[in-house]
């Protein structure tokens, strides 16, 4: 399979691409899954569990898969184990959320979070040889057009996922369609494995030197936290950008204090994968001709509005009667654009600031280094439930304007290009 030509495996890898993004626009945290565990549970705390679980479920396992993947000539194995993985999880789910309608909340809350931590800890293993396959798979002229034609596609699917979803959810009891949304997004990353798969690998290269111990390879990322000042501080404004983004999956939460009804949930998800796409023209735009440290601050700026944002609408729609669902539909448009953009940002600037030849294992070691910050979204969850859920929104303005002033701080990598 590995010999099929370039434009075949080109598209085919597209596809795959596509049909992740949809998958994914089924089971968003923030606002599929974040309005499903709160219907189901009433608790703060579970929604930030449940979005804490999925980012720290993705991160985790890249450190170990790089380490095994890297002796490995054929790395295709470690794609397929996740990325059936998933779409298995995603399929039991959506049949024990159907089997489990007439049970009580507890167990239907239990079976969900089970299933949800297989989902995110076997889809982490995907990264890894996904990006090395597709490195060696695809010419570096033909890279940017790959991701391009990915997230349009992507995005153009999660809009159809965002109105099945709400169609369904309008015309079923609550617990079949969500069954029948988390079926759809099965069905999509079952979809993409196979396609990703057809489209073949080549043999990685032997490696030029003999592999390293595991405990070297940890002691390797330790000496690089305290050797590279400039690594070490990018480190602690992601930490930062991990407390703004905490209050992710309560944005949902506050709009639905405010009166929007769950079948209205789907059109904030529409709203937010409207956002992404139509933005991703700008973040590429402004990284390329501007810079990345300029478009890391320009993102960490902008970023203080959504939080801003609800607070101001949190204090004042009762008095000046702000439309609930335009206001909420607006906001989740940014939302969903400045993702995009803290993503585009992240990774532009750690592989500016990667040594070229050290570049995978410092992505290995960052990732490493900023799982932890995935799982505040329970702290965000507990200072939900025992203050406030504006409370969240406060720390996040906070933790956004720090981020900002650390960023400030990094200064603009060598090879860092500006007009």
């Amino acid at each position: 399979m590995a010999d099929k030509p370039e434009s075949e495996r080109f598209w085919r890898i597209a596809g795959a691409g596509v049909g992740f993004q949809g998958g994914s626009a089924a089971v968003d945290s923030a606002t599929i899954i974040a309005g499903f565990v709160h219907a189901v549970t009433g608790s703060s705390i579970a929604v930030g569990l449940a979005s804490a679980i999925l980012r720290f479920g993705w991160l985790f396992p890249q450190l170990f898969v790089g380490y095994l993947a890297e002796g490995r000539r054929r790395r295709m194995p470690f794609y397929v184990v996740g990325a059936f993985g998933r779409a298995a999880c995603l399929a039991l789910l959506a049949a024990a959320v159907a089997a489990l309608g007439g049970a009580s909340p507890t167990v239907l809350a239990v079976v969900f979070f089970v299933l949800w931590t297989g989902y995110a800890f076997i889809s982490g293993i995907v990264a890894v040889p996904y990006n090395d396959i597709v490195g060696r798979s695809i010419p570096s002229g033909r890279r940017s057009r790959l991701l391009a034609w990915r997230f349009f596609g992507g995005g153009l699917l999660g809009l159809a996922v965002a109105a099945a979803a709400h169609r369904l959810i309008g015309h079923l009891p609550f617990v079949e369609a969500h069954a029948a949304i988390f079926a759809i997004g099965a069905a999509l990353m079952l979809a993409s494995s196979v396609l990703f798969v057809s489209a073949g690998e080549t043999d990685a290269p032997a490696p030029r030197e003999p592999r390293r111990g595991f405990a070297e390879f940890l002691l390797g990322g330790l000496r690089v936290y305290r050797e590279d000042a400039r690594f070490r501080l990018f480190l602690r404004s992601q930490w930062l950008g991990g407390a703004a983004l905490m209050a992710l999956p309560f944005y949902v939460i506050q709009a639905r204090a405010g009166g929007l009804a769950l079948l209205d949930i789907p059109l904030l998800l529409g709203a937010q994968t409207a956002g992404a796409l139509a933005s991703n023209p700008l973040w590429g735009r402004w990284g390329d001709r501007r810079g990345k440290q300029s478009l890391l601050e320009g993102v960490a700026v902008l970023r203080l509005i959504p939080p801003l944002a609800v607070l101001i609408m949190a204090l004042t729609w009762d008095r000046l009667g702000v439309a609930t669902l335009p206001a909420f539909a607006a906001l989740f448009f940014l939302l969903g654009a400045l993702v995009n953009g803290t993503t585009i940002a992240m990774l532009g600037y750690l592989m500016e600031i990667s040594p070229d030849d050290r570049r995978p294992a410092y992505s290995g070691y960052f990732n490493a280094f900023v799982a932890p910050s995935s799982l505040l979204p329970i702290v965000g969850g507990v200072i939900a439930d025992a203050v406030s859920l504006n409370g969240v929104f406060v720390v996040a303005v906070v933790a956004g304007a720090l981020q900002y002033l650390t960023i400030r701080r990094l200064g603009q990598p060598a090879g860092d290009s500006e007009e």
